[in-house]
């Protein structure tokens, strides 16, 4: 049921130091509703979601999906601690966390032993360490972690040079090429561990993302750069580069929605802001496929990635309401909100029932996935 609003609206949104006024006419529906009934309605869906993950998820040696190291566990402790703080002395965090001090690795890492995925698990640990550090009881291997993340880095210690377009990336192991879903998890940790644009791995991570956004003269000098031009964001353009959207009739990849929110926050964490053309161009590709249904370009593959990614963005760039491409205003907070909380599961999990691309068959993760990204959701 849609409620029109006849007035129009002007928002004042932020970025990183830069406000940006729009002025937008009204369209909205009955999901942009705000105010103390979404927070209750988003209450209720967290506490079900960690009810399932205390209750059914975890297996008794503390992890949440252990086949996949570190990654989902510590997925699973961020997710249930940045909606329930003092959950941190419960038995279920404890123990998980006592599962991720098994994973500590004698290189600093965070990780299985043999794991092909070694950035991912150090990175989103890192996340869970952070947010779980008490009395600095973590603090010696998070500092270790960071020098492990840093050393990873596709740079000079890998015999890459700044014209390299791998430079500045992080992968996960298994390939040997960089792409921007790892490169953004190393951003995540390095911004999570209090690291700002002035450090120099930021620094070299912002060249390679910037080397996957679809727009050219500003700083993707690959062969990509001009060829599809909408602003959006691809996976890599390291080793003949990949797009998991595919390729474009004129031989350009093509972007998608996941791949262009991370783009946006790891350029919000490299400093970059509102005013800048990257940011600009990224923000037009959002507004042009602003979707809540699919994750754009791709389906309904990575879909619950993409929620956590889409909140975790507009969030870190203090966007409140977006504009459609027809002009309608979305406040997204409660877009997003609803969207979770109709999808959610009588178990109190959710799953992609449409896809199981990535994981996203495994309720552990895809919850974790969507805790986390209600967790910006509620009403500021």
């Amino acid at each position: 049921m849609y409620r029109l609003i006849a007035v129009t609206l002007c928002l004042t949104i932020s970025f990183t130091g830069f406000a940006l006024t729009v002025h937008a006419q009204s369209g909205g529906d009955s999901r942009s509703d705000t105010g103390p009934a979404l927070a209750v309605a988003i209450d209720r869906s967290v506490n079900r979601g960690i009810d399932f993950l205390q209750s059914r998820g975890q297996a008794a040696d503390g992890s949440f999906s252990g086949e996949t190291g570190a990654a989902v566990t510590a997925l699973c402790v961020d997710a249930i601690l940045k909606n329930r703080p003092q959950a941190i002395h419960d038995p279920v965090i404890q123990n998980a966390l006592k599962y991720l001090e098994s994973k500590f690795q004698g290189d600093g890492g965070i990780y299985e032993t043999g794991s092909l995925h070694q950035n991912y698990e150090t990175s989103v640990a890192v996340g869970a360490l952070v947010r779980s550090n008490r009395d600095g009881q973590y603090d010696s291997a998070l500092k270790r972690a960071e020098l492990f993340l840093k050393g990873m880095q596709w740079d000079e210690g890998e015999g890459a040079e700044t014209s390299d377009t791998a430079y500045g990336g992080a992968g996960y192991g298994k390939h040997k090429r960089p792409d921007l879903s790892n490169t953004s998890f190393f951003l995540d940790a390095l911004h999570d561990l209090g690291n700002g644009p002035e450090d120099e791995a930021i620094q070299k991570a912002l060249k390679f993302v910037l080397r996957t956004q679809n727009l050219s003269d500003e700083g993707n000098d690959t062969d990509f750069a001009g060829k599809v031009g909408d602003g959006g964001f691809y996976y890599t353009p390291a080793a003949g580069g990949q797009s998991m959207a595919g390729e474009s009739d004129s031989g350009g990849l093509r972007s998608y929605g996941s791949m262009t929110y991370a783009g946006l926050r790891s350029m919000i964490y490299a400093g970059l802001t509102a005013d800048d053309p990257r940011v600009q161009a990224a923000m037009e590709f959002i507004r042009n496929t602003y979707s809540l249904e699919s994750n754009p370009g791709m389906g309904n593959a990575g879909l619950y990635y993409y929620y956590h990614t889409f909140a975790k963005a507009l969030d870190a760039a203090g966007v409140e309401v977006l504009d459609d491409a027809a002009g309608n205003p979305h406040a997204w907070r409660a877009e997003l909100a609803n969207t979770l909380i109709a999808q959610q599961q009588d178990d109190g999990s959710w799953v992609n029932k449409k896809s199981d691309r990535w994981m996203e068959g495994d309720r552990q993760l895809v919850t974790a996935y969507s805790l986390l990204a209600l967790a910006y959701c509620r009403p500021n």
